[in-house]
C-alpha cells in the first residue's frame, strides 16, 4: 500500500486508518512559533459517515487509501435498494439507501453515475452535476404575484421536492444543480 506524505495533504484525499477509508474533507497547515509544523484534519469515515478530527507533524504519513471510482448506471430502485451497473464490466451493484444517501433525489433510469469503490465494495454514489428534471406537480402561481427570489415547493418525476421559482409550473423541464439542490433554470425542448 502506497503511502502519503503530510505534504500531499489536500482536500479530497482518500486514506485508510485502521483499514477503514476516509476522505480528506478539510486539511489546514498549522505553524507554531517554536517546533514543528501540524497539519489539522478533519476526515470523514467512508463506510460510517463519522468525522474524525486528527492532527498530524510534518514528516508523518497515511496510507492511501486502495478507492476506485467507475463510470456506472443507474437501472432501477425496488425493495432492496438501487441497482447499478458497471459500463466496461457489466458487473452489477446493490447499493442500500444509506449508501445512495441524498443522490436519489436526482437519479433517473439509464443515467451515468460516478461510483466509488472500496476494495470492489460500493462506498457511495454521484450524479451528475446537473440533471433535468420533469415537474409533475407544483402549486400555481397567484395571480399579480411578481416578487423575485419567491419560491414554492416543486415535486418532480424522481420523486424528491424542489424550490422552485414562483414561475415554473407543472409539466415544466428543470435543470438542477445535485451539489447543491438548488434550481438553475428551465429547459425548453
Amino acid at each position: 500500500m502506497a503511502l502519503v506524505n503530510t505534504s500531499d495533504f489536500r482536500k479530497g484525499l482518500k486514506v485508510q486508518i485502521d483499514g477503514d477509508p476516509y476522505i480528506m474533507q478539510e486539511c489546514n497547515f498549522v505553524k507554531p512559533g517554536k517546533g514543528q509544523a501540524l497539519y489539522k484534519c478533519k476526515l470523514r469515515n467512508l463506510t460510517r459517515g463519522t468525522m474524525l478530527d486528527r492532527t498530524y507533524k510534518s514528516g508523518d504519513s497515511l496510507e492511501s487509501a486502495d478507492i476506485e471510482e467507475i463510470d456506472a448506471q443507474y437501472l432501477y430502485k425496488d425493495n432492496h435498494g438501487f441497482a447499478f451497473m458497471d459500463n466496461t464490466s457489466y458487473e452489477q451493484y446493490e447499493l442500500s439507501e444509506e449508501i445512495v444517501d441524498d443522490a436519489w433525489k436526482y437519479l433517473k433510469e439509464g443515467m451515468i453515475c460516478k461510483m466509488m469503490l472500496f476494495n470492489n465494495t460500493p462506498m457511495g454514489v454521484t450524479p451528475p452535476n446537473h440533471v433535468v428534471l420533469t415537474v409533475e406537480y407544483t402549486e400555481p402561481a397567484a395571480k399579480g404575484d411578481t416578487a423575485t427570489n419567491i419560491t414554492k415547493p416543486a415535486k418532480v418525476d424522481t420523486g424528491a421536492e424542489i424550490p422552485v421559482p414562483i414561475f415554473v409550473k407543472t409539466g415544466d423541464k428543470i435543470k438542477v444543480d445535485t451539489r447543491t439542490g438548488e434550481y438553475i433554470e428551465r429547459v425548453k425542448e
